[in-house]
C-alpha cells in the first residue's frame, strides 16, 4: 500500500497460533498439513472488507531462521519479518506492539491474527472510528479483552477463514440460529 489507497495490515503472531493450535486443539505439534492455509487469511479480509490487504507474518529468528517457511510466505504475498533478541525478550510481541503503534498514524485498516492479550492496549488505541479493526484467532481462546474495545470484528481462524484443509477437533459453540440437529445425527 502506497498511502494513496486504504488497505488493511494483516499482522500475525504465528507462534502464538502456532502454539495455541498445537498445545489446545491438537494436543501436540501440528503435522504441516493441520497448519493454517495462510493464503486463506489474505483472500478472506480482502474478500469481507473489499480492499487490498498486506500481510506481516513476524517469526522469532532467534536461534533460526525458516528459509522453507520464509520463501513459502513469500510466494503467498505475505512479508517475513524476522527478528532475534535475548532469550527472554518476546521479539514477536514487541515487533507487533511497535507495528500497531505505528499504524495510529496511519489510515489503515488493521486485522490481528493472535490471541494474545498484550495486544489489547495497542489495538483500542487504534479504535477511533475511523479504520475497520479486526482479531482473527481460535474463538475460544481469544483473549476477552478484545471484545471490550469498541468496534472491532472478531473472526474465528477455522471457521470464518476457512484456513484449514480439515476440521479441526475442537468443540464450537453454536448460535441458535446456526443449529442443525442433523450434523449430530449420524
Amino acid at each position: 500500500m502506497d498511502g494513496t489507497d486504504r488497505g488493511t495490515w494483516v499482522l500475525v503472531d504465528g507462534e502464538n497460533i502456532d502454539a495455541t493450535l498445537g498445545n489446545s486443539i491438537l494436543g501436540r505439534r501440528p503435522q504441516p498439513d493441520e497448519r493454517p492455509r495462510w493464503d486463506r487469511v489474505l483472500s478472506f479480509i480482502a474478500d469481507r472488507w473489499n480492499q487490498s490487504a498486506r500481510g506481516l507474518f513476524f517469526l522469532n529468528a532467534s536461534t533460526t531462521l525458516p528459509m522453507t517457511f520464509v520463501q513459502a510466505l513469500l510466494a503467498l504475498g505475505y512479508e517475513p519479518v524476522p527478528l532475534s533478541g535475548p532469550a527472554d525478550a518476546k521479539v514477536v510481541d514487541i515487533a507487533i506492539q511497535r507495528t500497531l503503534r505505528a499504524l495510529r498514524d496511519r489510515g489503515d485498516d488493521v486485522l490481528l491474527v493472535s490471541h494474545d492479550g498484550d495486544f489489547v492496549d495497542d489495538l483500542r488505541a487504534l479504535a477511533d472510528g475511523s479504520r475497520r479493526l479486526g482479531v482473527l484467532a481460535f474463538a475460544e481462546f481469544r483473549n476477552a479483552g478484545f471484545s471490550t474495545i469498541g468496534g472491532v470484528e472478531s473472526f474465528d481462524l477455522e471457521y470464518d477463514a476457512k484456513a484449514f484443509e480439515a476440521p479441526l477437533p475442537r468443540i464450537r459453540v453454536i448460535p441458535i440460529d446456526e443449529f442443525d440437529p442433523l450434523q449430530f445425527l449420524h
